[in-house]
């Protein structure tokens, strides 16, 4: 397994694997948040499932961490690996002449996602954590209702906040506009397809941040 991963080849599998997990969980956390602007009803209590379930809470929550972990840790490897072998930035392909910026600048748009990671732990994930395990209330209820929309909200409202989300969230598609096609490509699982897989990088890459940003703008403006 060391042998797997100290190889160049290892090391661009395991980012792949680590990005279509990610990615998977973007487009599953996206169908969730959707719903507060169209049923803050049903988002409440889809919220209050993944908070409660045991499957979520002790299985899939400590291997999403460790996806997150693990991808921004690789990346950061591969680009340290790659400038001392040959000076090549991460990601970039086949000189600067054939490589957009967004492949050229991978760990930049990376280090603005991480940033906002753990911006977004701080709002939601932490005070939830504090919520359900040391203040030890996991009834997910505020004055007798649900409470995760209107937690929702009260983050939307202060404008500074927003307009983090909205940046963090420009540079995601940055970051995807070149790193869906790139982790089929380290699978290579792109021949006779890569145009394909392009199109369909391109449409994810866009609207599932612009998504994100239409869910921040609407609770700022409407609440």
């Amino acid at each position: 397994m060391s042998g797997f991963f100290n190889s160049s080849i290892g090391r661009k599998v395991a980012m792949a694997l680590s990005a279509f997990f990610l990615m998977f969980f973007l487009l599953q956390h996206f169908a969730i948040n959707i719903l507060s602007i169209f049923n803050p009803d049903v988002f409440n209590e889809v919220s209050h499932f993944m908070g409660t379930n045991p499957l979520v809470q002790y299985a899939l929550q400590p291997v999403l961490i460790f996806g997150v972990v693990f991808h921004f840790v690789m990346g950061f490897v591969l680009e340290l690996r790659n400038k001392k072998a040959n000076g090549i930035k991460y990601a970039k392909n086949n000189g600067a002449a054939n490589s957009s910026w967004m492949s050229r600048n991978m760990i930049y748009s990376g280090i603005a996602i991480l940033a906002f990671v753990v911006l977004h732990f701080i709002d939601f994930w932490i005070p939830e954590i504090n919520t359900k395990y040391i203040v030890g209330d996991m009834s997910g209820l505020h004055n007798g209702e649900f409470r995760y929309f209107h937690e929702l909200v009260e983050k939307f409202e202060n404008p500074l906040r927003v307009v983090a989300y909205v940046i963090a969230f420009v540079f995601l598609a940055l970051h995807l506009l070149h790193g869906f096609t790139s982790a089929f490509q380290s699978m290579g699982a792109t021949a006779g397809r890569k145009k394909t897989l392009q199109n369909i990088g391109k449409a994810y890459s866009i609207i599932i941040p612009l998504g994100f940003i239409v869910i921040a703008l609407f609770h700022h403006f409407n609440h």
